[in-house]
């Protein structure tokens, strides 16, 4: 089982940039592949990003182009790096993680706010 806590978040004007950080706990967090999921006020939750525990990275078409996923497993953080903010942004952004290489992701984080004024 893994814990997330999500930090970073705030407010930031539009073409700005924020830098999320993701931290788990436990030992295997080598083993989880990791997303990076957003809900806007009154919209579902929707997937942004993703890195799989073998590295490889997968983008939403909104993401492609400003937003960047990595990780450190020494540090058992994945980050999530956004550039050239836009208002339609703005949400709630929620880590998440999967073992390997199942489809469902079991585990979330709280979330953080995310803010982007025009």
């Amino acid at each position: 089982q893994v814990q997330l806590v999500e930090s970073g978040g705030g407010l930031v004007q539009a073409g700005g940039s924020l830098r999320l950080s993701c931290a788990a706990s436990g030992r295997t967090f080598s083993t989880y592949s990791m997303g990076w999921f957003r809900q806007a006020p009154g919209k579902e939750r929707e997937f942004v990003v993703g890195i799989t525990w073998r590295g490889y990275t997968y983008y939403l078409d909104s993401g492609k182009g400003r937003f960047t996923i990595s990780r450190d497993n020494a540090k058992n953080t994945v980050y999530l790096q956004m550039n050239m903010l836009k208002p339609e942004d703005t949400a709630v952004y929620y880590c998440a993680a999967r073992e390997r290489d199942t489809a469902v992701y079991d585990y979330w984080g709280q979330g953080t706010q995310v803010t982007v004024s025009s």
